[in-house]
């Protein structure tokens, strides 16, 4: 089964990028010459995929934007920030699919398509959600902590001293019917997915940018032209 639904998520307010995104969304901030949206939707498309992106931060400009690009369509959140777990709730029926791909746009890989390998590992006997994650070794420009480690089945667990989550993955949708919210993040169906033990994740052999302040712009590109070398 290969997923080619995906969701981009595009609508934050970049608060951590200013001043860089006083006057662009960070989706549009651009990275090796090219804007992080369009790093993003090239994953999609290179998959055969095609996606819906949400947008909320000076939204019209995202939306100048994707009407370019033939494989992703918008979704405007116009009254509040739905969090990731509302965002893909909201979506729902325009992406009317089930299991789907998500992927972050602020970020940048150095490495294999990481949608692709998520369609190769991906089991839909045994999964509901099968998350992309990396060694902090091998990160870019992130400062956070781990999220996940995997056991021998390569089932995840909750532990900040784990890998890190990349932002990109296969997952289920139909729990988001049951979670009454609106607003809401994706833990909470991670959560119950992980209790039922059918949440896994596999390792990204690159290297992968989190490119969410104006320092980690020029990080992301040393990487990309290490890379190209």
């Amino acid at each position: 089964m290969t997923v080619n639904r995906a969701m981009v998520f595009a609508a934050g307010f970049g608060t951590r990028m200013q001043p860089l995104t006083e006057q662009t969304p960070k989706p549009l901030i651009r990275v090796a010459g090219r804007p992080l949206l369009d790093h993003a939707l090239d994953l999609v498309s290179d998959v055969g995929a095609t996606a819906v992106v949400n947008a909320h931060y000076l939204a019209d400009q995202v939306a100048t934007h994707v009407a370019l690009r033939p494989e992703a369509t918008l979704i405007v959140e116009e009254q509040q920030l739905l969090d990731t777990g509302g965002g893909l709730k909201n979506a729902g029926p325009i992406l009317n699919a089930s299991p789907v791909l998500t992927l972050n746009s602020d970020a940048v890989w150095a490495g294999p398509n990481p949608l692709e390998l998520l369609n190769t590992h991906w089991r839909p006997n045994d999964m509901d959600a099968l998350l992309m994650l990396i060694p902090i070794s091998q990160t870019v420009g992130y400062s956070r902590s781990g999220s996940f480690v995997l056991d021998e089945a390569g089932r995840i667990a909750k532990d900040p001293d784990g890998l890190a989550y990349t932002g990109a993955q296969i997952i289920r949708t139909d729990g988001l019917a049951d979670i009454p919210d609106r607003v809401f993040s994706m833990h909470q169906l991670w959560d119950r997915m992980i209790e039922d033990g059918r949440a896994f994740g596999a390792i990204y052999p690159g290297r992968w940018a989190d490119v969410g302040t104006p320092e980690g712009i020029g990080l992301a590109e040393d990487m990309l032209r290490v890379a190209d070398v």
